[in-house]
């Protein structure tokens, strides 16, 4: 399928869209070489000294006795064969066919030391070979200039290769601050991360006009994704962590919107909670906090997550309505179009037909505040400079004499001007900010 704007206005957005993304790729971010190449080196000497550590165990012992020359520790086919069939350790996580599972989750679930020490050498060799080598084959004289395309997405979301810098992950706290610890502001300067909240879920109030859900994103007390945590996990306002939030927004709040029901979500959010990973803010582990509530498996949860469905759809009962009358209406002309004027015409499922129209417009939303970033910073000759575009957020590298003019403007321009474009925007828009002053790992939160 082609990215079709059939108005002048959407054509615009592109044309400009490519030539501000072409600005911002044309700056580059800095990057302290010298310390990636520490990172990588010390990440090297780790790996190696793991798999001494992996060799000299008796688990590794049985592998080389199963596989000879063959033996790989890059395997996990093999480790699957040695661990679960040979030595007879039990796992619940099978697949379809019967077969043991052998990602993360499953071996983690074994609390071994040679399955933990595994885990360590593959975590890092990730970091190594796809973040670090991956960063280091693009620097050219100290600067990282990713590509940022606005045609290739389906969704008509931003994309971004050589490298991927809408990948450079945070959630994993040694990978991120491995990697994001070598992106580093300019001579003066600060690195400025703003970010738009609940962007997606006020543009789908938008799209599907639901007065209640409406009403819901225009109250600045009120957070769809820390709320449906509460829901989902039984906390109270002050118990809800950034990881529950983060789960509860993309394994149930956005795949409830794009058209996914409570059997999967239920599945998702519960593999989460068993992990161990997800936690209330007074260190409880959720697996025993919903235990404690009366909730002691898979089914319960399952269940519970049918009710949190369930009032979901009497909160925004509109929304529940209008998403059957959307389908049939596709269904019936093969095509629809996009509030920022594109065109979407071919075989899309229910859930594409969900996820589009909210997913396109709320990346156009700052790619238009972009393009009026950058022409306004070039227009005023300022030293400041974008560098990058992320999901929902424009990452900046700016001057410090130049920063509280950048933060007003940016602030201006992402929460009102592009309302004032924009007439279809019916729910105020609110940005994050987030300040950088040694590397981007070590970002802080800032008002604005």
């Amino acid at each position: 399928m082609k990215i079709k704007p059939t108005t002048l206005n959407a054509y615009k957005l592109l044309h400009e869209g490519s030539l501000a993304l072409a600005e911002v790729e044309s700056h580059g971010m800095r990057i302290d070489t010298e310390r990636l190449d520490r990172t990588i080196n010390k990440a090297s000497e780790r790996i190696e000294k793991l798999e001494r550590k992996l060799k000299e165990d008796d688990i590794f012992k049985d592998w080389k006795k199963e596989f000879g020359l063959k033996t790989s520790l890059g395997s996990r086919v093999q480790l699957g064969k040695v661990l679960f069939e040979n030595l007879g350790y039990e796992t619940k996580r099978r697949t379809k066919t019967g077969r043991a599972k052998t990602d993360e989750k499953a071996l983690e679930e074994l609390d071994l030391p040679f399955v933990k020490d595994y885990l360590r050498m593959e975590k890092l060799k990730k970091l190594r070979g796809t973040y670090l080598h991956g960063v280091k084959r693009e620097v050219v004289d100290g600067i990282l200039r990713p590509s940022f395309n606005v045609h290739l997405a389906r969704t008509h979301r931003g994309q971004s290769d050589t490298p991927n810098f809408q990948n450079i992950p945070i959630r994993d706290p040694m990978i991120g601050k491995a990697i994001r610890s070598c992106f580093i502001p300019r001579d003066g300067h600060v690195l400025v991360e703003i970010d738009y909240g609940a962007l997606e879920f006020r543009v789908c109030a938008c799209f599907w006009k639901d007065s209640a859900m409406v009403e819901y994103a225009s109250d600045s007390n009120k957070d769809i994704h820390r709320d449906i945590a509460m829901e989902c996990y039984k906390l109270a306002l002050g118990e809800v962590t950034k990881d529950s939030r983060f789960y509860a927004k993309n394994q149930f709040v956005f795949p409830e919107l794009y058209g996914s029901y409570y059997v999967n979500c239920a599945k998702n959010l519960w593999s989460a909670i068993e992990s161990g990973d997800l936690k209330t803010k007074q260190g409880t582990g959720l697996y025993e906090h919903l235990k404690s509530r009366g909730i002691k498996g898979p089914h319960a949860f399952e269940n519970h997550i049918q009710w949190v469905e369930k009032e979901l759809l009497k909160m925004f009962p509109d929304w529940a309505e209008r998403r059957t009358e959307w389908w049939n209406k596709y269904r019936k002309r093969g095509w629809f179009r996009l509030m920022t004027g594109f065109v979407m015409a071919g075989v899309f499922t229910r859930n594409e037909l969900m996820n589009f129209p909210i997913q396109g417009p709320a990346f156009h939303c700052l790619l238009w505040s972009l393009i009026r970033l950058v022409k306004w910073m070039k227009k005023e000759k300022m030293r400041s400079c974008i560098i990058g575009q992320i999901h929902d957020s424009i990452v900046a590298d700016i001057h410090r004499d130049e920063l509280d003019d950048y933060l007003v403007k940016a602030k201006q321009v992402m929460t009102r001007d592009v309302r004032e474009a924009w007439p279809w925007i019916i729910t105020p828009l609110e940005v994050d900010c987030e300040i950088a002053k040694t590397n981007w790992f070590e970002k802080r939160e800032f008002a604005i």
